[in-house]
């Protein structure tokens, strides 16, 4: 990857833009036929999801990521819009695949623009779906997606970076490419910052069709009960799925909106197909980040709901975190997670007891992993070993996917995905697509798991679940 120095305003001078742009078309040669060309620059403060709103095409190729400190510390909003290039990819070296793409991505790219603006540069948007293969012939997503869009807009605290990526080939006519370039970025630094409040206009009436019902859940239930008993495996996620009708197609954006409004210490996520779909989400879950080589992952699992009163609330948290049923529950994700870094060569810090992390209708165990990460192990390296761990699969996971496949009707496709981004350094995030749905106009199929241990009771796990899918019913428009 070439790295230019800054030039000051290259994306507020159009015939600095131009020149720019056909200095590199001029650079190219038989060799290196096209290039990628990125350019960062700061701009006044602009909330990412107008952007979408303003600047998404429908059935363009889209991503949406936020996640809000409930101090405002470390709060940020991304919003990844059209595809410069993307990839896709199946089996069991999607993870390896998706690495060489980006690699060899960044060793035809040109950076230019402010590189101390947090986000700048180029950035690779990826959703993993569950499983490493589709097993329906209608699946709305790939089971590996990754793409670099042609705008980035990332807030993060007071400051907001723009990143605009075009590709540079010998044919191509630069004086188009500058002048859709500086007309986007003036439609994007034009819009105003105005914080959207929460959207009451939600449906009267939203008709709810269960994908796999009540009483067939619970019989899952007890014959994963059955199989634990046996020794043939020790955990289990089964999901649940209904689809929601509604008599007008749903709004994406106010979604999120009420999502992030109402969940605002969970990940609020979007990502499209190129084709009308999105999934969305409001996940607790954290799959990994990696910042400067430092690694921070969860484990959640272990979950009870929210009280009333704060005594109540305070009584339901005393009995998880005594609970030896969630204890036991929450202490095999953590085994995995452990297992899994230090096969790798790397050595996990933690506390030896969970946390509470309380969510607006539910509270789970939750425990932070940290690790420092050598230089030369790939985030994705790491990913291909975590995804999915056994607090949305079960254990040992290959017996664990062999029974939800047979359990479960239909395709999950990014529900308990690994969903996020990466960067030029090897920086990124990633979420776990938990509390989802995929939106199909005015169709919604949602999505909610609950993990099947000894001492696991169908009727509890199918409330755990109900409450769960209230997250995003309670929130689409």
């Amino acid at each position: 990857m070439t790295v230019i120095p800054h030039r000051p305003n290259i994306l507020q001078d159009r015939n600095q833009l131009h020149k720019f742009l056909l200095d590199c078309q001029q650079s190219l040669t038989e060799k290196d036929r096209t290039k990628i060309v990125s350019i960062s620059q700061e701009i006044s403060p602009v909330d990412p999801l107008a952007v979408l709103q303003e600047i998404a095409a429908p059935d363009g190729r889209n991503f949406y990521f936020e996640k809000r400190d409930p101090l405002g510390d470390n709060s940020f909003a991304i919003a990844a819009l059209d595809s410069t290039i993307h990839f896709t990819a199946a089996g069991s070296d999607r993870f390896a695949l998706t690495q060489n793409f980006i690699q060899s991505c960044l060793a035809r790219t040109i950076t230019i623009g402010t590189e101390r603006l947090p986000f700048s540069g180029p950035h690779f948007f990826c959703s993993f779906a569950f499983f490493d293969e589709n097993f329906a012939t209608n699946s709305y997503f790939p089971p590996a997606t990754i793409f670099l869009p042609k705008w980035q807009i990332t807030r993060l605290k007071d400051s907001c970076t723009l990143v605009a990526n075009t590709i540079i080939s010998r044919d191509i006519n630069i004086k188009d490419i500058a002048e859709n370039i500086w007309l986007e970025i003036n439609k994007i630094a034009s819009l105003k910052y105005i914080k959207k409040t929460s959207n009451s206009n939600i449906p009267i009436s939203l008709k709810q069709i269960p994908v796999n019902d009540a009483a067939q859940f619970k019989t899952s239930v007890k014959s994963a009960l059955e199989s634990i008993d046996s020794k043939y495996f020790s955990k289990l996620v089964l999901s649940q799925a209904i689809n929601v009708i509604s008599p007008t197609p749903f709004n994406l954006i106010d979604s999120l909106n009420n999502l992030r409004l109402s969940y605002p210490g969970c990940y609020v996520f979007s990502t499209s197909n190129g084709k009308g779909q999105q999934f969305i989400g409001a996940s607790p879950e954290r799959l990994i980040s990696i910042y400067n080589n430092q690694l921070v992952t969860y484990a959640l699992a272990g979950s009870a709901p929210r009280g009333k009163t704060e005594v109540e609330d305070a009584d339901l948290g005393k009995g998880l975190l005594n609970s030896e049923k969630d204890i036991r529950e929450h202490q095999v994700v953590i085994d995995f997670i452990v297992d899994r870094f230090l096969t790798l060569g790397i050595k996990p810090d933690f506390s030896p007891l969970p946390k509470l992390l309380k969510l607006s209708n539910i509270q789970h165990l939750w425990t932070p992993i940290t690790a420092r990460i050598p230089v030369d192990i790939h985030l994705l390296k790491i990913l291909a070993q975590l995804h999915p761990t056994p607090a949305v699969a079960g254990l040992p996971r290959d017996i664990a996917l062999q029974q939800i496949r047979a359990c479960e009707s239909y395709d999950r496709s990014l529900y308990a995905a690994a969903l996020g981004w990466i960067d030029r350094s090897g920086n990124g995030e990633f979420a776990v697509g938990i509390r989802s749905a995929l939106i199909d106009g005015s169709r919604a199929i949602l999505y909610a798991g609950a993990g099947i241990v000894a001492g696991s009771e169908p009727e509890k796990e199918l409330a755990e679940i109900q409450l769960k899918l209230q997250a995003l019913l309670n929130a689409l428009v």
